[in-house]
């Protein structure tokens, strides 16, 4: 097509029809022009459709992170919610039912003692946001689940630093100053491992006479009762606002996105929801 206007320039040029001359010049300089836009428009669609793509990537990545999250969760819950019935146990010694299984007693003082904290799989979002892809995500409704489940996980490392604080001045340090740790453990030992270690008979309802006079104890497994209790409430909606976000995330359309078409051809998106293909 250049080759041909650029003959009939010459040739106008050549007759002195400037006129004609001039209405060809136009006319390549708008064919040009639109050659221009055209290879803009390829271009910003083939961005957008490279950056849909790393969103898809990135919204999987997150799927898989809740799911296991939901796991964990459910298997915190349930050990938290068993130290709760635990501690309630203990508490109606202290108020004054007599210790007739002296190991039952022990094991349920160890299993709050040693009480882990819970830490949120989040690797694929601090991925997208330490690299600086959050933008990538063009729901708004996700990005808000998303920034809502990371400050709820924040005010449950708060109780969960407000726990620990307690544990060691209501339970850890009055557990020392009063008891043989060496008999306690001996004992739990030997019911964990099925009598293979540890010492039959260690404790008996007597070894736990000075520590249920003990009110710093007491106090202790109140407040383990009291702030399992708040923990666990914000674990279940944490749990909640994860399921929600994954609803979300199943439910985003996985529509052909509007494509230029060139030379008549239209190139769809690949469905969100298959592994992604190469460039």
């Amino acid at each position: 097509m250049i080759p041909l206007l650029r003959n009939a320039r010459h040739r106008l040029l050549a007759e002195n029809r400037l006129t004609r001359y001039l209405a060809y010049a136009v006319g390549e300089i708008v064919l040009v022009v639109v050659g221009i836009l055209i290879a803009l428009q390829i271009n910003n669609w083939s961005d957008t459709r490279k950056d849909r793509q790393k969103e898809l990537v990135h919204l999987a990545n997150i799927r898989a992170d809740l799911v296991a999250n939901i796991a964990a969760m459910d298997r915190t819950l349930e050990v938290r919610t068993a130290r709760i019935a635990a501690a309630r146990r203990i508490l109606d010694h202290f108020n004054g039912k007599p210790i007739e299984d002296a190991s039952a007693f022990n094991a349920d003082g160890i299993g709050i003692y040693n009480w882990e904290r819970f830490y949120l799989g989040d690797n694929s979002y601090q991925e997208l946001v330490n690299s600086g892809n959050f933008a990538l995500l063009r729901n708004h409704a996700i990005k808000d689940q998303l920034l809502d489940i990371q400050a709820l996980y924040r005010r449950m490392k708060g109780e969960e630093d407000h726990y620990r604080f307690d544990t060691e001045t209501a339970l850890y340090k009055p557990l020392y100053e009063t008891m043989d740790t060496e008999a306690l453990v001996a004992d739990y030992e030997y019911a964990a491992s099925g009598g293979r270690s540890g010492r039959k008979g260690a404790v008996d309802a007597a070894t736990f006479e000075a520590y249920l006079r003990n009110r710093t104890l007491k106090n202790g497994f109140m407040m383990t009762i009291l702030e399992y209790g708040t923990m666990n409430a914000q674990m279940e909606e944490l749990r909640r606002r994860c399921r929600t976000l994954i609803e979300a995330i199943d439910a985003k359309p996985s529509a052909v996105e509007s494509a230029p078409q060139v030379f008549g051809r239209v190139t769809p998106v690949w469905p969100w929801y298959l592994p992604p293909r190469s460039l």
